[in-house]
C-alpha cells in the first residue's frame, strides 16, 4: 500500500513537472514567434514613399514649382492642335506631347505636396512679356496667337512656339541635374533633358519640311 502510494505521488509529481517545461517552451516559442514576424515585417508604401521624397533641396523644390506649369501649359498647348493643325505630323507630335506630361504633371504635383511646398501660379499664369523669358513659357499674347491660327499657319506657329518652350525646359533641367538632390527629381530631369532634345531636332526638320 505504501509503495502505490509512493509510486503514485512519483508519478503526479513527474506529469506537473513536464507541464511546467511544456508551457515554458510554449511561451518562449510564442514571444520568439512574435520577434521574428516583427523583424521580418516589410516598410509599407507610406514609409516607401517617405523615404523617397524625403531627400530633397530647394533646387527640387524650385524645379518642380517651375516645371508644374510649364507642363501644363505645354499640354494646353498640345490640345489646340485637336481642330486646328493641318498636318498629320503635328497631330502626332502635339499627342505625344500630352501623354508624356500629362503623367509627370501628377508626379510634380505629388512632390510638391509631399515637400509641403507651394504649386506656384499654375498653368493659366502665363506671364505677360514675350515667350522664352520665363523658361519659355508663353505669354497670354502667344496662347491667343496660337489660339486663333489655324491650318498651316497653326503648324508652323506651334512648332516654333513649342521649340522655345522646349528649349526653356531644357534649361530647368540642366539646372536641376547640377543643383538638385532628390533622386527622383533627378531622374526626371534627365529624362526630359534627352527626350526634348531630340523633340526640338524633330521640330526643327519638320519646320525645314513644312518650309515657308
Amino acid at each position: 500500500m505504501n509503495r502505490t502510494t509512493a509510486r503514485r505521488t512519483a508519478l503526479a509529481g513527474a506529469l506537473v513537472a513536464g507541464g511546467l517545461v511544456l508551457a515554458g517552451c510554449s511561451g518562449n516559442a510564442g514571444h520568439e514567434g512574435m520577434a521574428g514576424m516583427s523583424d521580418s515585417s516589410s516598410p509599407s508604401s507610406s514609409d516607401a514613399e517617405s523615404a523617397t521624397t524625403a531627400q530633397f533641396n530647394d533646387a527640387d523644390v524650385a524645379f518642380a514649382q517651375g516645371m508644374l506649369p510649364h507642363h501644363e501649359q505645354a499640354v494646353e498647348m498640345a490640345q489646340l492642335s485637336t481642330d486646328r493643325a493641318a498636318d498629320p505630323r503635328v497631330t502626332d507630335f502635339a499627342d505625344r506631347i500630352e501623354g508624356a506630361q500629362g503623367p509627370e504633371i501628377e508626379t510634380l504635383t505629388g512632390w510638391l505636396e509631399a515637400w509641403d511646398a507651394d504649386a506656384g501660379s499654375g498653368g493659366m499664369d502665363h506671364g505677360s512679356a514675350g515667350h522664352g523669358s520665363m523658361g519659355g513659357m508663353m505669354s497670354e499674347q502667344d496662347m491667343q496667337a496660337l489660339s486663333d491660327a489655324s491650318g498651316a499657319a497653326f503648324d508652323r506657329m506651334f512648332l516654333e512656339l513649342m521649340v522655345a518652350h522646349h528649349r526653356g525646359a531644357t534649361a530647368m533641367a540642366e539646372t536641376e541635374l547640377t543643383d538638385g538632390e532628390n533622386p527622383d527629381a533627378l531622374s526626371m530631369a534627365e529624362e526630359i533633358r534627352d527626350s526634348q532634345t531630340a523633340e526640338i531636332a524633330e521640330m526643327e526638320q519638320l519646320l525645314t519640311e513644312l518650309g515657308g
